[in-house]
């Protein structure tokens, strides 16, 4: 009996030192999430951008906050790209994508999300970060018609382009390397957590499942089979989403970061923006 005992009493410290772990362990996801998701690159106010094509940095006002955005002009611009970048870095790097675009005859407006670069502020919820978005839309409006405006979303910034997307008029919509949902990934990179759980816990679901339906215009979705950061198989079940004119461009040796390095990225690029 005194064994039948013990081991009633290590079966009930074994389940109470997992709940705790998991409570601890979900405690941290729902309030450190944002350090879970964004890698922010900060840069001081008094930064000097230095590229070799023209540009002219912006600032508009949001609330609490301040975004800071660079516009590369084309010579003779055909329409505007509106460029929504992934989860790290600053625009001291992701102003190097500008090339790919006005050489094709595109001028882009590339923004800093809230604590990137000299955006100020922090986010702090998914409806602060699309609302944000939206007002780099609003500017894009009042230099180009919704007819030329192109919204191109990047890893995470691919949600962010659909909800745009899916409220406005734009030209078309090209996404590189998306995804369904984060709601989605977080089952994936946490297979063994339950999904009700995991629903109550991701505060930036990014639901591009549920939003990609509503969008009229063109949708292009670039993605490599190699991506080890977001699955190939995202970008695939994305696409048979969606009910609009679409392209799903698989490249097959290219992952995560590295699509502009391939010509089936460039050709197709060529052609979607002729």
């Amino acid at each position: 009996m005194e064994v039948d005992v013990n081991i009633k009493k290590i079966v009930g410290f074994i389940f109470l030192s997992i709940a705790i772990y998991v409570l601890m362990a979900s405690g941290f996801m729902y309030f450190k999430q944002e350090n879970m998701i964004f890698a922010p690159e900060a840069l001081p106010p008094d930064f000097k951008f230095a590229f070799q094509e023209r540009f002219e940095e912006l600032n508009w006002p949001v609330d609490g906050a301040r975004i800071n955005a660079l516009h590369f002009r084309a010579a003779k611009p055909k329409g505007i790209v509106l460029y929504f970048h992934g989860n790290a870095g600053s625009l001291k790097s992701w102003g190097d994508v500008a090339t790919d675009f006005t050489r094709r005859g595109y001028d882009i407006v590339l923004p800093d999300y809230r604590g990137f670069g000299k955006s100020t502020g922090q986010i702090k919820s998914e409806k602060m970060l699309l609302q944000d978005a939206a007002t780099a839309y609003d500017y894009v409006k009042k230099t180009f018609p919704e007819n030329q405006i192109i919204l191109y979303g990047r890893s995470i910034g691919t949600s962010i382009a659909v909800h745009l997307a899916r409220t406005n008029r734009p030209r078309m919509v090209i996404l590189e390397s998306p995804y369904l949902s984060l709601l989605d990934l977080a089952a994936r990179y946490y297979p063994l957590a339950p999904r009700p759980l995991l629903s109550l816990l991701v505060r930036y679901p990014m639901r591009t499942d549920l939003w990609i339906a509503d969008v009229v215009c063109p949708v292009y979705l670039f993605h490599g089979e190699r991506d080890n950061v977001i699955p190939f198989n995202e970008g695939e079940r994305l696409s048979k989403l969606i009910r609009s004119k679409h392209q799903l461009i698989a490249v097959p040796e290219g992952g995560h970061n590295n699509l502009g390095d391939f010509r089936q990225y460039r050709d197709a690029l060529d052609r979607i923006l002729r």
